[in-house]
């Protein structure tokens, strides 16, 4: 029995530890690690209010949507991963966060340009819109001896035809093409253009003409926007943040070991290791949710850290408490995990639902508290009682006449 309980000891220590090694690099990896947040990597947080067009005086939970996806699409474009993107339909306003861009004020402006094409005749009446666009994609035609950058426009079979009927009217005249109430280009028709395809030039590099080219492939914004709160983070502090925050855990932790230490001997020690077999779970289980980590969600991870103390040591005190009413440690041990359970099964079950509420009702950053919150509080249910339960029994089984003061309660003489 006690050479079983050594190997499943060994064993138990040798994988932990393997786990805790091998977490390291996948976890911290600055590219394909957990996603950071704004407030920890840097970026821009933005609220655009709707405004109602010259042709109507409100503005439909349906036009929000629209909006929203077609801003969606436009962050999709400038690879930005884990935005956030929330649609306030009582403000009719739509909330995005962009962690970790490189330019901020030129996603601003790509996010916000409501993009409204048209092609227009002389008169400035409105032949044909953007709703007829297929794709448009950037590119360079160096076909006139120098770089000049340019968006091929496709549109779809009915605007093929529509267009085709447009440039043969027009053959000889201008058609202008306006982005908004902005012209950007006015050519003249050398020739009917019925293959359904166009090019629009003028663009000052490669780069500029791709923003325009996410701008006419998501569509038109369904209502326009301008910005009403905008704040930005920059990567310096962001990072300085992040560092700030680690600082504190690894101090929290440190303290929390040597406290643990000193008052439960054995049993601290044990809780110990179950603390960071604690904190690598959460952390696998926030980057395998696709959880992004803020500082509110760094905030919950700490507090669950805490809880879970709070559960040891309910637990360890249970167990002192058996030992002075004189029973073996095996028999104390099992006493102090099972009358221990009810009552801290009781108040992480209304703490969850505490987090529950904070999660379903909060807003962004709220929630990434609440959800670091509810997962460390199921995974120190699983730690706090099932996993240390079993270390401190294999010990116990190891040596049953083990001296009491390991467990810091004093042999009586």
């Amino acid at each position: 029995m006690k050479r079983g309980n050594v190997i499943k000891l060994t064993i138990t220590v040798i994988l932990v530890v393997a786990f805790v090694v091998l977490s390291i690099e996948p976890l911290s990896d600055p590219e394909n690690g957990i996603s950071l947040g704004l407030d920890l990597r840097g970026g821009v947080h933005l609220v655009l209010q709707a405004e109602p067009g010259k042709d109507s005086t409100t503005i439909t939970a349906d036009d929000m949507e629209k909006a929203r996806a077609i801003i969606e699409q436009r962050v999709d474009a400038l690879g930005v991963s884990e935005p956030y993107i929330q649609v306030d339909n009582q403000k009719k306003r739509v909330i995005v966060e962009l962690a970790g861009i490189d330019n901020p004020d030129e996603a601003v402006e790509l996010l916000k340009t409501t993009a409204k094409l048209t092609f227009r005749d002389s008169d400035g009446n409105i032949l044909l819109d953007g709703s007829k666009l297929k794709d448009a994609k950037a590119a360079v035609d160096n076909s006139m001896g120098r770089p000049n950058y340019v968006v091929h426009i496709t549109f779809t079979p009915e605007g093929a035809n529509e267009f085709a009927k447009i440039t043969t009217d027009l053959l000889g005249q201008n058609l202008a093409i306006y982005l908004d109430e902005q012209m950007i280009q006015n050519p003249v028709i050398r020739s009917p253009i019925v293959n359904g395809q166009g090019q629009i030039e003028g663009y000052a590099s490669l780069e500029e003409a791709a923003n325009y080219a996410v701008l006419l492939r998501s569509g038109a914004l369904p209502v326009s926007m301008s910005i009403v709160e905008k704040y930005q983070v920059g990567a310096l502090l962001g990072h300085d943040s992040l560092n700030k925050s680690l600082n504190a855990c690894l101090v929290a932790l440190i303290f929390i070991f040597l406290f643990m230490l000193v008052l439960y001997r054995l049993p601290g020690l044990i809780a110990d290791f179950a603390l960071t077999v604690f904190s690598v779970i959460v952390l696998w289980v926030l980057y395998g949710i696709g959880t992004v980590l803020t500082l509110p969600g760094i905030a919950g991870f700490v507090l669950s850290l805490g809880m879970t103390l709070d559960l040891n040591i309910i637990v360890f005190e249970r167990i002192k408490e058996e030992l002075r009413l004189g029973k073996s440690l095996r028999a104390a041990v099992d006493a102090g995990f099972s009358r221990a359970f009810i009552t801290v099964f009781d108040s992480n079950l209304t703490t969850l639902f505490a987090a529950g509420a904070l999660f379903l009702l909060g807003s962004s950053s709220i929630k990434g508290f609440a959800i670091t919150l509810i997962i460390g509080i199921l995974v120190s249910l699983f730690t706090a009682i099932t996993f240390t339960r079993w270390i401190m029994r294999w010990i116990v089984g190891i040596n049953p006449r083990m001296n009491k003061s390991f467990f810091g309660v004093k042999e009586v003489r």
